[in-house]
């Protein structure tokens, strides 16, 4: 299991993309296979959550993502999981 992004790149989307991801989370759960996390559910955090989706289905196609959206924009949940090894990966490459 590994992402498609070279090292430099991989590096530069952690210091971003992902970066800015995890100072707007406000709660992570572990799951069996992967891990969820709580955002606000404001337009520009989807903007964001939908970016980063289309981006990471790109390198690591070995993901499944879930999003689940409140309809009063008080939250969002993503949902990341894969198969063996994705929660390992989620912890150690993108540091969530």
């Amino acid at each position: 299991m590994s992402c498609k992004l070279t090292t430099p790149e991989l590096q530069k989307r952690k210091e971003t993309v992902i970066a800015s991801l995890k100072s707007k989370m406000t709660e992570k759960k572990e799951l069996q296979v992967g891990f969820a996390f709580k955002f606000s559910g404001t337009d520009d955090i989807l903007d964001e959550l939908i970016e980063f989706i289309k981006t990471e289905r790109e390198c690591c196609d070995f993901f499944t993502f879930g999003l689940s959206v409140s309809g009063d924009k008080s939250e969002a949940w993503l949902e990341l999981t894969g198969a063996d090894g994705a929660k390992e990966f989620i912890t150690t490459e993108l540091g969530f």
